[in-house]
């Protein structure tokens, strides 16, 4: 399946928009109770880090998410960028049944 034409929503703006900002918790409060370093969580929501399974667990953990919402978001955005640094792509080698 191909990405879509919007870009999907980074894991760092859900994790502002949908959590910090609701719940009234700073970027170095999440930091702390998650046990990384404020510049960790700052760079993900600021879009210059990706979320990594260690951090997925963590951020699952204090939000009673899963891991796999946190490296879904990561994965949707990854696909979005890689499908707009691909020139072409090749054709298929094998036909689709049906």
């Amino acid at each position: 399946m191909m990405p879509t034409k919007r870009k999907p929503t980074s894991p760092g703006e859900i994790l502002r928009e949908e959590f910090l900002i609701p719940l009234h918790i700073s970027q170095k409060e999440l930091s702390d109770h998650i046990g990384c370093d404020f510049k960790v969580t700052n760079r993900i929501i600021n879009e210059m880090s990706q979320v990594t399974p260690t951090i997925a667990i963590k951020l699952a953990a204090a939000f009673n998410t899963t891991p796999d919402f946190w490296l879904n978001a990561q994965r949707a955005l990854d696909l979005y960028h890689a499908s707009r640094a691909i020139k072409t792509l090749p054709k298929p080698l094998l036909r689709r049944a049906g």
